[in-house]
């Protein structure tokens, strides 16, 4: 899965550039390892916040955290930085032979999404797949627009539907595995 924090959009709908905050950061990873996924990308472009991932990382993966938490570790070692959507992509199909089909999230509704059911067809085809998670107010249009499959949007029946990031990917990826 990635967690684009670029291109996103803010409240008004312009495309910017969000921060990276360490509790996605750390409760992702944990899920991520929980469901088995095999990497977490976490996509930005601003040197300043890569620099704030790779101290997090730093300090979890191979400095004092690792030893006093060893699954904070194991989670945390699943995170790989990208500054593009396209790096990570990349280093999938590098990893894999194979570029991932490419699955974007909103909590907006469009045409032709893929039901949960559908998503599970998807990621059992043996292809590589990635699940693309948008921070601030979700995913900017373009990134929508190349993505190869669009999701529902999670809903409860009560009308509200303002997650946080770290709760859709949880939910998500609980529908996705049952």
């Amino acid at each position: 899965m990635a967690l684009i924090h670029h291109p996103v959009v803010d409240k008004n709908g312009q495309t910017i550039a969000a921060a990276v905050t360490a509790l996605d950061l750390h409760d992702i990873a944990r899920v991520s390892r929980t469901f088995g996924l095999d990497a977490f990308y976490v996509v930005t472009p601003l040197e300043d916040q890569q620099d704030l991932v790779r101290r997090i990382l730093a300090h979890w993966v191979t400095g004092v955290g690792a030893q006093y938490n060893p699954d904070r570790r194991d989670a945390l070692s699943l995170i790989r930085l990208a500054t593009r959507l396209e790096a990570a992509t990349a280093d999938m199909t590098d990893r894999w032979g194979a570029a991932p089909v490419t699955i974007a999230t909103s909590a907006r509704r469009s045409n032709n999404n893929l039901n949960f059911d559908d998503l599970r067809g998807v990621v059992s085809d043996h292809r590589p797949a990635l699940l693309l998670f948008g921070t601030a107010w979700g995913l900017a249009p373009e990134v929508m627009e190349r993505a190869d499959f669009r999701l529902d949007p999670i809903e409860s029946g009560s009308g509200y539907n303002h997650l946080s990031v770290r709760s859709a990917v949880s939910i998500v990826l609980d529908r996705m595995c049952r």
